[in-house]
Formats: C-alpha cells, structure tokens, sequence
C-alpha cells in the first residue's frame, strides 16, 4: 500500500528546498564582506599602478 502524503507538508518542504538553494546561491554571489571587497579593490588599483609604472616610453 502507497503512503499517505500530506500535500501541504510536502509543498512546503520544496519551498524551503527552493528558498535554500536560492540563498545558497546568492551567499556565494554577494557573500564578500566590506572589508573583503576594499581589499580586493585596493589590491586591483595597487596592480594597475605597478603595470602603468613598468611601461616602456619609445
């Protein structure tokens, strides 16, 4: 004999699986904290001063 499912649980626990996979995405795209960000930026501003500093002038 099949199990008896209850609809509403189960609607709800593939909104919650929905919602997770959501989040899950969006820690990885905006996860950076402020201080992670300005040092990346930093870092890039840094490189692109040591590049424009190594240029040959013919």
């Amino acid at each position: 004999m099949a199990e008896v499912v209850n609809l509403n649980r189960a609607r709800k626990a593939r909104a919650r699986a929905a919602a997770q996979a959501t989040a899950a995405a969006n820690r990885v795209a905006f996860g950076r904290t402020g201080a992670e960000k300005r040092a990346a930026k930093d870092e890039a501003e840094r490189q692109a001063r040591a590049l424009d500093g190594a240029k040959l002038d013919h």
